[in-house]
């Protein structure tokens, strides 16, 4: 019979306990069964396995089920402590300290073995939080962004599951409606409810325990969003999701829940007929995608990525670009040279001035989208932006494809055209010559600290989530 090692110390301390009730030495047991006392020794220690024809013996001397002398439960308390001390002992976390292991002996009180083990259950808690410097962010990030380049970011089996969901709400055609996303928030066995006092550190919060999930109010003006935030929070349930073990692990998931939740309010099939049809007209636009489900541009924006290369056959480019330049989000599988730092890492980088991400801000028409060529050194693009504006600043959204792929969008004739030579700093990084000239050391410009650039990443197994708000709140609505 073989048992793992985590059975065999748990074997181990229930042959010692049964031993000490029957008031037994090693020797006198080890008599019983043909055993000496040191082969005992080892087997109550958990370093050696017994024989099956040894387990019966030993059942039969002690005077117990075989069946008990095999329980997967300890013995005691104390038996508890000691083989929760021996796996934290063992485990790569605590090797990993160099320190030597403490031998739970008889001096030991059952207090300070309490003590111990406390302390070991908080390094391991503290240790399985996805903490992540901002370095191992945007390596995540990177790994991220090349994972779902070589799957041309479509994920078959979340088109599938969010085909069947939305299918089985009852929606037909057009939008999807605050009401089938209700019915598909009840047929999980939750209720969908809006509430004024939600924690600062949340979007949602989902009550398992009493089939609730928690919104912001319902009046937000169009209220796109709270459709989008109760399917992402219904996502993490159908997709079998548990807490995240590392940074990795928390930024994959929620790449699946914003998926699953693009992709029911703009489902694969409706979406890429529509797409289809407009390609063939050569009329493709992400306004017209947009206004068709109605979602928001970018939604609309990243959704058509989804499809773009595996259903209407063409590459593609996204990017999401801050007021200042910064690239806050990308994504690119058409060539496009996407600005980098040594990490390969996208996040935080200025794009060109000379792209439409950046030129856009300049138009004084920012209801429609702005169209541009672009020549670079991987070749000419066209691209399509639109510009918005949050509390705190203004952003770009653009969506490109490489020249011969223009012909199928609307915006393909316009004649504005730009010229970038990035990433050589003499396009638009490194100033002219004669005004370097002029005023090289005579300026002291006093710069903004970026808030991001001193702050840590948020910790916890939800990053940036107050535990203790969201089950105070808890609490407080499960009494209602």
């Amino acid at each position: 019979m073989k048992l793992g090692s985590p059975d065999l110390a748990t074997l181990g301390h229930r042959i010692r306990h049964f031993r000490g009730e029957r008031g037994l030495t090693l020797d006198q047991l080890g008599e019983a069964v043909g055993l000496a006392g040191s082969q005992l020794s080892l087997i109550e220690n958990g370093k050696r396995e017994p024989k099956l024809s040894t387990l019966d013996a030993l059942a039969a001397a002690l005077g117990v089920d075989l069946t008990d002398l095999l329980s997967r439960e300890a013995p005691s308390r104390r038996a508890a402590l000691e083989l929760e001390l021996g796996r934290a002992q063992s485990s790569p976390l605590y090797a990993s300290l160099g320190l030597p292991a403490v031998k739970p002996s008889r001096g030991i009180s059952d207090e300070s073995l309490e003590a111990i083990v406390g302390l070991h259950r908080e390094l391991q808690r503290r240790a399985s939080e996805a903490i992540a410097t901002p370095e191992e962010a945007r390596r995540a990030n990177t790994d991220l962004r090349e994972r779902m380049r070589e799957q041309a970011n479509h994920l078959p089996d979340i088109e599938q599951l969010a085909e069947d969901q939305v299918r089985a709400s009852g929606h037909r055609s057009g939008a999807l409606t605050h009401r089938e996303v209700s019915v598909m928030a009840e047929r999980l066995g939750f209720q969908l409810i809006y509430v004024n006092d939600l924690p600062s550190s949340t979007r949602s919060i989902t009550d398992l325990a009493n089939g609730r999930i928690y919104l912001p109010p319902a009046s937000i003006p169009g209220g796109h969003g709270l459709r989008s935030m109760a399917l992402q929070a219904m996502a993490h349930r159908l997709l079998g999701h548990t807490p995240p073990a590392s940074y990795d692990e928390f930024l994959w998931q929620r790449l699946e829940i914003n998926y699953f939740a693009a992709a029911c309010l703009m489902p694969q099939d409706a979406s890429v007929k529509f797409l289809q049809e407009a390609k063939k007209e050569k009329r493709l636009a992400i306004e017209d995608f947009r206004d068709a489900f109605g979602v928001t541009h970018e939604a609309a924006a990243l959704r058509f990525t989804n499809l773009a290369t595996t259903r209407l056959d063409m590459t593609v480019h996204f990017l999401r670009v801050n007021g200042d330049g910064a690239l806050l989000k990308g994504y690119e599988n058409d060539g496009l040279p996407l600005p980098t730092d040594v990490t390969g890492s996208i996040e935080g980088q200025w794009v060109c001035k000379r792209w439409s991400a950046r030129t856009a801000f300049e138009h004084t028409n920012r209801t429609t989208e702005n169209y541009q060529y672009t020549d670079t050194p991987a070749g000419t693009f066209w691209c399509a932006t639109q510009t918005g504006r949050t509390d705190a600043t203004e952003f770009s959204i653009t969506v490109g494809v490489p020249f011969n792929q223009a012909k199928w969008f609307r915006g393909r004739e316009t004649t504005i055209r730009g010229v970038s030579h990035c990433p050589d700093e003499s396009c638009c990084r490194r100033p002219p010559s004669t005004l370097a000239g002029r005023w090289a050391g005579q300026a002291w410009p006093s710069a903004r600290l970026h808030a991001h650039v001193l702050s840590p990443l948020p910790s916890g197994t939800f990053p940036g989530v107050d535990d203790a708000e969201v089950y105070e709140f808890l609490e407080a609505h499960a009494v209602e």
